[in-house]
């Protein structure tokens, strides 16, 4: 049988109570008596109850994220730097996923309602935001990480600078000579869609090189998407010396079509990704790309609840961490900066 708060207590002669105050850390106990029940806790073996020690807290030092899915590549970085940081200050994290869809959001409802932990780190599943920010005015602290709503809700988040950072690929671009470009979007349901569009498309315009509207084609973030969308660009006979994808996947998709098609990589057709994930360093050539602070996203998401629940106010405008630039291959750095 499993030793309980009352065993411990029978064999200290204290009450529970008493007992109750050494393991918590409450109250004004005698040394000598907190002593002995710390003994007898030791000899006992006793290991109390996570979720009784946190009511008796009033806090379970938990911390819930829910999550589309682990498949998505960079998923694992933005969980690192939040585990990374819940780790140090001595938190669990209890990880809620959307893989099968309504059971697993009445799961995780389940778990809200039972307050099995303090606040929420959300990378936002498809159609949940309106639920998410119900949540939050009801009370439950909440943090979203890449927020992907085009009307974002008043839930404090953290994300990085798409606008500016599509900005960047566009300016290297064009400082290699690339005039035609076409763009491989996202999902048009997504913010950071818009607003790497827009940044790219900005710096063209004021180039002297607009983006029409027949170099934008649409794009759901998968290698599927980026081979098809330029197979699609050449059988138009739709001109194009570079690419800019929305994301690394589609990126390199649309490489092997180029390389499929007998055309060269960087010289005939320069590529530029978007979020750095661990794969763009090693394609052939190695992928250009906006690298996206994921596992400083996960961090400072990670940090703004905690220090939340020691007092300080949610913040009421989003936190944002600059995107950096990282040429490589594609667009003719490192070993394949010499045309053939």
């Amino acid at each position: 049988m499993p030793i309980t708060i009352a065993d411990v207590a029978a064999r200290a002669k204290v009450s529970k109570t008493t007992v109750s105050r050494v393991l918590n850390g409450k109250g004004e106990l005698d040394e000598s008596t907190a002593a002995r029940v710390r003994k007898v806790i030791e000899e006992m073996g006793y290991v109390p109850s996570s979720r009784a020690v946190g009511l008796a807290r009033g806090r379970t030092r938990v911390v819930g994220m829910l999550v589309p899915s682990l498949t998505w590549p960079w998923i694992g970085d933005v969980l690192q730097g939040a585990v990374d940081v819940l780790e140090t200050e001595r938190y669990g994290l209890l990880l809620f996923t959307c893989n099968r869809g309504e059971e697993s959001m009445r799961q995780f409802g389940a778990q809200v309602s039972a307050k099995s932990f303090d606040g929420l780190l959300v990378i936002e599943p498809e159609g949940t935001l309106d639920y998410i920010a119900t949540l939050h005015a009801r009370g439950l602290p909440v943090v979203l990480i890449d927020d992907r709503d085009v009307q974002p809700v008043q839930i404090p988040s953290v994300g990085t600078t798409n606008h500016t950072g599509a900005g960047a690929a566009a300016r290297h671009l064009l400082e290699i000579g690339r005039h035609k470009p076409l763009v491989i979007a996202g999902p048009e349901r997504f913010g950071c869609t818009a607003q790497r569009l827009d940044g790219f498309a900005a710096v063209y315009a004021e180039a002297g090189h607009p983006v029409t509207a027949d170099r934008v084609l649409p794009g759901d973030f998968t290698i599927a998407c980026g081979f098809e969308a330029v197979q699609s660009a050449y059988e138009a006979g739709l001109e194009f010396d570079a690419i800019f994808a929305h994301n690394d996947l589609s990126a390199t998709g649309a490489m092997q079509a180029v390389l499929d098609s007998g055309r060269r990589i960087p010289q005939d057709v320069a590529v530029v990704g978007f979020d750095d994930i661990p794969m763009a360093a090693h394609t052939q050539p190695p992928l250009t790309t906006v690298h996206q602070p994921l596992r400083e996203m996960g961090e400072a998401a990670a940090r703004t609840l905690l220090a939340h629940f020691e007092g300080s106010p949610l913040p009421n405008r989003p936190t944002v961490i600059p995107a950096t630039f990282t040429a490589r291959g594609s667009t003719g750095a490192g070993p394949y900066a010499e045309p053939s």
